[in-house]
């Protein structure tokens, strides 16, 4: 069924439509982080005027210098959408007043209980339940539990005494950002869309239709809401089967990586997934507990999503021990040793260090009293807050007197930008959490789920 005929009885929902499809509408991202701007832009970009809301003044007069803050936003694109008047950012909610949609792209951590953590979506929720105006489209795109939309934000804008689905339209759309990726990005990733109403889903559709190549819409906005929290899981718990798998041959001598490299040759009923120090990111270390919590609320055990968490959440110390069998082969103690971490960002050649194993790592080698130093060409610098250390640090440029002067360098995050020959060359002691120094088969290279080796596996065999 088409858009105009599921919104034909609506007047306010045909008047909405048909400013969209003539781009007349004046659109609203609330949080400009790594889902939101690049979101702004594209709207932008499709012939939208968008106005982006955030309380950090920092990136609003970043934006309105057209200066980006997100690797996958370039500056040139940003500055011309700025210019051509297309785009604007600002710290003032009010703004929502004017604007015919908005996206909600706040962030939604977890407590230290394992719960989520909704005060920032609560707190964007009750700015535009404040400007809420009748024909006006609000669209969540935070990640969160099946049913937050229909059981958290609709009860808080129709507290207004508008009704969602008659007065306001309302839907969720999952973000599905994945920073570095040079092949996938905002428009080219299809947007999953599910409506408080088929009225609701069908303009929320019509919105990113001139932004993104392709929408599915689906039932309900819980259905949305499960389809993030699903794809996520299948990963967290792929990568905690095979980070099992790699302790497991660390066990029985066999190489974790030659196994997987050997198993993807499989053209079917096989995805390859590779271990590694722990999860990290804004989605893959949180998104499972959202549903396991809901599970629970609903008298549910999700017995497989706990066991793949307690799994991921024991790869950093995996990786203590790992630090602390290479310091011991050199008949040196963790207490007082140097130890360099490479790469503290979650995932390679990116920037961000949200919930990066990196950063476990790091602290649980300070409380055994190691001297800790980290070289990240992406990220030059850490507060003491973010390594729970007890100083800021700043990233080191490695050199050979850098390499040389560590016990130990450990590498966390596999970054292009490193020159894996000279750490090879110049370490005394190395454990290779990534299989970034493949090909290298030495005493001192220690990789996580293999085997130390003199030569490789072949020429042993042989």
């Amino acid at each position: 069924m088409s858009s105009n005929m599921l919104i034909s009885t609506n007047p306010l929902a045909v008047k909405l439509l048909r400013r969209i499809e003539q781009s007349e509408i004046r659109s609203g991202v609330i949080g400009l982080g790594y889902v939101g701007l690049p979101l702004a832009v594209e709207l932008a970009r499709s012939g939208y005027e968008v106005i982006g809301l955030d309380i950090d003044d920092r990136k609003v007069a970043a934006i309105g210098h057209g200066t980006s803050y997100i690797a996958d936003v370039h500056d040139a694109d940003l500055a011309e959408l700025v210019t051509s008047g297309r785009l604007c950012a600002t710290s003032d909610f009010s703004a929502l007043g004017r604007l015919d949609t908005v996206n909600i792209c706040v962030p939604t951590p977890l407590r230290k209980t394992k719960d989520p953590d909704v005060s920032y979506m609560v707190a964007a929720v009750e700015q535009v339940a404040k400007y809420l105006h009748p024909g006006m489209l609000v669209i969540l795109e935070s990640t969160t539990y099946p049913g937050t939309t229909e059981e958290l934000v609709r009860p808080l804008l129709e507290a207004t005494g508008l009704e969602a689905g008659r007065d306001f339209f309302l839907a969720f759309s999952p973000e599905r950002v994945d920073p570095g990726n040079p092949r996938f990005h905002t428009a080219n990733v299809p947007k999953v869309v599910g409506g408080t109403t088929a009225t609701c889903a069908a303009l929320a559709s019509a919105l990113y239709q001139r932004a993104i190549e392709r929408v599915v819409t689906v039932g309900s906005t819980r259905a949305a809401e499960m389809v993030k929290l699903l794809e996520n899981t299948f990963r967290a718990v792929n990568i905690g089967l095979v980070n099992e798998i790699a302790m497991m041959c660390d066990t029985l001598g066999i190489d974790v990586w030659e196994v997987v490299d050997a198993a993807a040759t499989k053209p079917f009923g096989f995805m390859p997934f590779y271990p590694g120090p722990g999860l990290g990111g804004h989605c893959i270390p949180i998104d499972p507990f959202y549903l396991s919590w809901k599970a629970k609320q609903n008298g549910f055990d999700a017995r497989f999503i706990e066991l793949a968490g307690e799994v991921n959440g024991h790869m950093p110390h995996y990786v203590v021990a790992k630090v602390t069998e290479a310091l011991n082969v050199s008949r040196k103690a963790v207490n007082g040793s140097n130890i360099l971490i490479l790469g503290v960002a979650y995932k390679r050649d990116i920037d961000d260090v949200r919930e990066s194993p990196a950063l476990d790592v790091m602290k649980l080698l300070r409380e055994k009293g190691a001297h800790i130093a980290y070289s990240d060409p992406h990220v030059p610098f850490l507060t003491a807050e973010q390594w729970n250390g007890p100083h800021a640090l700043e990233s080191v440029t490695l050199d050979r007197d850098v390499l040389r002067a560590c016990d130990c360098a450990v590498v966390i995050t596999d970054h292009r930008a490193f020159d894996y020959e000279l750490i090879a060359d110049q370490c005394k002691n190395i454990v290779d959490t990534r299989n970034a120094l493949h090909g290298t088969f030495a005493s001192h290279v220690v990789r996580l789920g293999a085997p130390v080796s003199q030569q490789p596996p072949s020429a042993a065999a042989a």
